[in-house]
C-alpha cells in the first residue's frame, strides 16, 4: 500500500470511528457531518472526500459491521479447533459475547441506530445478520455431526440463537463484567433448549402439524 493510500485509509478509519464513538453516545440521527470531522480532528472537504453523506458512512458502517461478524465466525470455529473440546456452537457464543463487550459501539450499531436508521442501512445490516446466521447454520450441521445428534430445521434454530444472542447481549452491555458472566451462561442454556427441541425434532417427537 502507498503512502497516500495508507494516509486515505488512515483518514477513513478516524472518521469510521469517530462516527461510532458519537453514534453509541446519541444515535446517528442526531449526528452531524460536522460534529463528526470534529470528532475525528478532519477538515470537513477533507471529510466530503471519503464520504458523500450520513446514509453514505452509514453504508461504510454496515460494512464494517460485516467485516466483524464474519471475524468473529472465524475465530470461533479457529478456538473450536485449538480447544478440541467439540463444542462450535459454545464458542461461537463465548466470541459472539466478547465481540459484544470489546466492540460495544459497533454492537450497538448493529442492534439498530445507524446513519439516520435509513432504509439503505437497515437492508445493509439485515444483509451482513442473514449472512452471519448463514455462519451459524453451518456451525450447527456440523456440530450435530460431530455429537452424531441430527438436528431438524437448522435454519429456523440459527435465527432463534441470533436472536437470542442480540437481545441478551444488549442487556449485557451495560452491566459490570462480573455479571456478564451470568448473561453468557443464560444464552448458553436458551441456546441448549433450541439445541434439544432440535434433535428431538429430527427424531420425530413434537415435530410441527401438517396443513
Amino acid at each position: 500500500m502507498s503512502s497516500r493510500a495508507a494516509q486515505k485509509e488512515q483518514t477513513r478509519r478516524a472518521i469510521v470511528d469517530a462516527a461510532l464513538r458519537l453514534s453509541s453516545a446519541r444515535g446517528f440521527a442526531s449526528v452531524s457531518l460536522r460534529a463528526i470531522a470534529k470528532e475525528a480532528n478532519i477538515a470537513p472537504n477533507a471529510f466530503y472526500r471519503h464520504f458523500k453523506d450520513l446514509d453514505d458512512l452509514g453504508l461504510a458502517l454496515a460494512d464494517q459491521v460485516g467485516l466483524s461478524l464474519r471475524q468473529l465466525v472465524r475465530q470461533a470455529r479457529r478456538r473450536v479447533l485449538d480447544a478440541g473440546d467439540g463444542s462450535v456452537v459454545r464458542n461461537s457464543i463465548q466470541m459472539f459475547m466478547e465481540f459484544a463487550e470489546n466492540d460495544s459501539d459497533l454492537f450497538r450499531l448493529l442492534l439498530g441506530g445507524g446513519a439516520g436508521a435509513s432504509p439503505a442501512f437497515r437492508r445493509a445490516i439485515q444483509l451482513e445478520v442473514k449472512r452471519f446466521t448463514s455462519d451459524l447454520v453451518e456451525d450447527l450441521i456440523r456440530e450435530a455431526e460431530t455429537s452424531r445428534r441430527p438436528i431438524a430445521h437448522p435454519e429456523l434454530a440459527a435465527e432463534a440463537m441470533v436472536t437470542i444472542a442480540f437481545n441478551l447481549g444488549a442487556n449485557a452491555l451495560d452491566l459490570p463484567s462480573d455479571q456478564r458472566l451470568a448473561v453468557l451462561e443464560r444464552i448458553v442454556a436458551e441456546v441448549r433448549i433450541i439445541m434439544r427441541g432440535a434433535e428431538a425434532m429430527a427424531a420425530g417427537w413434537g415435530s410441527p402439524a401438517k396443513d
